[in-house]
């Protein structure tokens, strides 16, 4: 009777009723900015924190989500952006949030996470498997969450500043938190003139070895936040946040003749990469068993992207050469209501999310189009504990997205004329049963079926004159399941581990031969839901801490996706097999040193077979406290100068060096 008193009393204490007391227990995290999932808590692999970022040197959200198993690091060469895939979806389909705001550039719905540095979070959390209908719309595979700073005391400082191979970084954070209100600001700057490539690098006749050809990235960052918490119960706050960021694109430097890019290289520039974002963020407790949270934002985001005639980046005269804007902006609220009931062990939430997603662009020369949609999403989630052991969380949503403005625009006639409008709804519901062995290990079992609506690019895009737009695409759907386990065993062993496997309907495929264009000659495709395909794999990991100061880890990962609607075309940019172990010894925090590994299968690069090579990674850091506020730490990434890539002919940073002196008040 005594144990299962004990793991109820541990269920009902992940309640959002208890999120208050978390500020005490988790100081520097602003867990308003949490979406909190009352069954799930902190779990082993699915949060890294502050510390963790710093331990593994981790400066951009791309690098540090490539430390949790079911998780690839991946890379859009040809626009030198950073990609993940969760499970093997990606970005469109697993919705990037800073503090519960969706975040993503409106005309695709992918973000480069390179752009995203980590100095100034907390946490990173991330939902795999059962995804909160709070996430909102398009949490096709989950749902990753960059959660921001909040002092716990009434005056910090910390930051750090140095030297890395190629550049420098910069940043500091401080803040106040005075009992009713705080304030929380921030600055950083990653400045990189270029990285250096491995001496094993063959030169080419576009890349001549060295320091890699136009690689060369800065990111600025700026940060506010300003909190009132009258009492325990209730807390209001209102963030600002702006990036500055500029990049250039390497060029194609492989060996595959089939790539366009091949014979037709692409000189690429960005010369500013904006974001800003503005959200208000308020829990009100009405009472000890009913709170109110709402989320309003605004974000903002423009860049421009200069193609230029050939390597010296000077004239743009040619036919493919351009300048091109982006000029867009979204705006949305959440409201959400939760109730808990019969003692804590029927709780529930409902929630209402509206957002508007404007894109304009233009070329240089030509007139400004404009495209926006409206999401209208409407959530209700139960978890139930059926017994002192058995929690029972299910959850649905209605989502629609409809269009407001359409504009297509004939650069042979100059004309701009209007796209019909269109409307698409889509259906989610999920359930997940989850059985305690114990107060620390945790079996769950999870069924769910998730959609992601077509981005605009999806449904207007003429890609570059090789193909059709459809207004009309409808919602892609996956019924995902999953088998987990979790535990952790005399506060030294965690283990976490999980099958899965998704079937993806109504996937959004390139249908070729769909329309002859006699003008130019060719056939042309259009984007259609005609794909289906299914995911498969398992993930592990496992944490041990073999002394005081001693800790242990590795997790993999196995994946495997299959094109079932044409087998021929290969999925691009995910290894089947992925590997990752650390070692690391901290005697507390005056001197540490981390070693850690990472092995990736080789992966196709392309759908019709093209590969790059598997690879291992050896990286190490280390830090030693020289005075009471002040800590030098060291680090080579690469130590064996691997030559390696995540997309072909898109070579990697050689073996390279950073050297920073922290500091903490």
């Amino acid at each position: 009777m005594k144990k299962r008193l004990l793991i109820l009393s541990a269920i009902i204490s992940h309640t959002a009723m208890a999120q208050q007391a978390k500020d005490s227990i988790r100081p520097g995290i602003f867990t308003l900015g949490e979406v909190v999932i009352t069954d799930q808590g902190k779990q082993p692999g699915t949060t890294i924190s502050a510390t963790r970022l710093q331990d593994f040197a981790k400066n951009d959200v791309s690098k540090a989500l490539n430390l949790l198993p079911g998780i690839n690091l991946s890379a859009v060469g040809a626009r030198n952006e950073a990609m993940i895939y969760l499970r093997g979806f990606d970005l469109r389909q697993v919705p990037l949030l800073i503090d519960g705001i969706p975040v993503y550039v409106p005309y695709d719905g992918y973000v480069d996470l390179a752009r995203f540095t980590t100095f100034d979070l907390a946490e990173v959390n991330v939902s795999k498997g059962y995804t909160s209908v709070i996430y909102g719309p398009n949490a096709l595979g989950g749902a990753i969450n960059l959660v921001t700073r909040k002092p716990a005391k009434a005056f910090e400082l910390n930051g750090a500043s140095g030297w890395l191979s190629g550049g420098y970084r910069t940043n500091i954070n401080v803040g106040s938190n005075l009992g009713k209100f705080y304030i929380q600001a921030g600055y950083s700057r990653l400045d990189r003139d270029s990285f250096p490539l491995s001496d094993k690098f063959i030169p080419t006749r576009i890349e001549n070895g060295g320091s890699r050809n136009n690689s060369y990235n800065m990111d600025e960052k700026y940060n506010i936040k300003i909190g009132y918490r009258p009492n325990q119960r209730s807390e209001y706050a209102l963030s600002y946040q702006y990036q500055h960021g500029k990049k250039g694109s390497p060029v194609y430097t492989g060996t595959d003749t089939l790539n366009s890019q091949y014979k037709s290289p692409r000189y690429w520039q960005w010369p500013y990469w904006d974001k800003q974002n503005l959200y208000f963020i308020s829990n009100t407790r009405i009472d000890s068993t009913q709170y109110l949270k709402t989320r309003l934002y605004y974000d903002k985001f423009k860049n421009q992207l200069n193609s230029y005639d050939d390597g010296t980046f000077t004239t743009i005269t040619r036919p493919y050469a351009f300048k091109s804007y982006y000029d867009d902006y979204t705006f949305g609220g959440i409201v959400e209501y939760g109730h808990s009931a019969f003692s804590g062990r029927d709780n529930y939430s409902v929630t209402v999310q509206y957002k508007q997603d404007v894109h304009r662009e233009h070329n240089e020369g030509e007139p400004t189009r404009t495209m926006s949609d409206r999401t209208l999403t409407a959530g209700f989630e139960n978890h139930l504990i059926i017994a002192p052991e058995l929690l029972l969380l299910t959850g649905f949503s209605y989502n629609n997205r409809s269009s407001i403005k359409a504009e297509n625009y004939n650069s042979t006639t100059k004309a701009i004329s209007p796209y019909p409008d269109n409307s698409n709804n889509a259906f989610n519901v999920q359930g997940r049963l989850q059985y305690s062995l114990n107060s620390t290990s945790v079996l769950n079992a999870s069924v769910a079926r998730k959609t992601r609506f077509a981005t605009t690019k999806d449904r207007y895009s003429y890609r570059m004159g090789t193909a059709i737009p459809n207004p009309d695409l409808a919602a892609e759907y996956a019924l995902n399941y999953e088998l987990g386990y979790k535990g952790s065993f005399h506060n030294r062993l965690t283990v976490e581990a999980a099958l899965f496997y998704s079937k993806i309907n109504n996937t959004i495929l390139t249908v070729n031969n769909v329309k002859f264009d006699s003008t130019r000659n060719v056939w042309q495709s259009q984007l259609q839901n005609a794909g289906k395909s299914e995911y498969m794999g398992a993930e592990a990991a496992v944490e041990y801490r073999i002394a005081t100061h001693l800790r242990a880890g590795i997790n993999y990962t196995y994946i495997k996706r299959n094109n079932l609607t044409n087998p021929a075309l290969r999925f691009i940019d995910v290894p089947e097999h992925k590997l990752f172990a650390f070692l690391q010894y901290q005697h507390e925090d005056k001197y540490g040193i981390q070693l850690n590994s990472e092995y990736n299968s080789k992966r196709y690069s392309t759908t019709y077979g093209t590969t790059t090579g598997s690879f291992v990674l050896l990286n190490t850091r280390a830090m030693v406290k020289v005075w009471r506020y002040f800590s030098v730490e060291a680090g080579i990434n690469n130590i064996t100068d691997k030559n390696y890539s995540l997309a072909e002919g898109y070579p990697e940073p050689g073996r390279n060096y950073f050297a920073n002196l922290i500091y903490r008040l």
